[in-house]
């Protein structure tokens, strides 16, 4: 997992993984995963699958896709808190699922709430098949950008029987 700027100015996680260290062999079975996890947290709520790749295909069949096999985005929001109106511009949270040839690419904006990054990470993860392996380097590389040293938190990733 990397955490860059996209465009200059969206800061996004980004996590690939080739397709053979994969738990999944989807973009359908990695967003059913996804939204699992979404349906499974009690402070977050589904709100939509959307195939991002057949829409661009019907909106413009001839466009070149590069190497973009299939894309779709799981739609979900958290209700951690709801203090102001510009906390609005920012919601709802989405994960977006790109096929290429040899690898998927699994990317989001980071949230304004660390809690909530952490927990998208943790989700992003167990797409790994080597998964406590991956948690792990996910989990402190992500951690490392979204908290400066002195408010650095711990996360335990969960083990066998947890």
């Amino acid at each position: 997992m990397r955490k860059r700027v996209f465009q200059g100015k969206y800061p996004i996680y980004e996590f690939e993984l080739a397709k053979s260290e994969s738990r999944f062999d989807s973009v359908h079975e990695i967003v059913a995963h996804l939204k699992q996890r979404v349906d499974a947290c009690p402070e977050a709520t589904f709100i939509a699958t959307f195939d991002h790749a057949a829409h661009t295909a019907a909106l413009a069949p001839e466009a070149d896709r590069g190497e973009v096999l299939a894309a779709s985005h799981l739609i979900f929001c958290f209700g951690f808190t709801l203090t102001t109106p510009e906390v609005m511009a920012v919601r709802p949270r989405a994960i977006a699922v790109t096929e290429l040839a040899d690898r998927y690419v699994i990317n989001f904006l980071e949230a304004p709430i660390p809690r909530a990054n952490a927990t998208m990470i943790e989700w992003v993860g167990e797409i790994a098949s080597s998964r406590q392996t991956h948690l792990n380097d996910l989990l402190e590389e992500a951690l490392e950008e979204t908290f400066p040293a002195s408010d650095a938190i711990e996360l335990t990733p969960p083990g066998p029987g947890r």
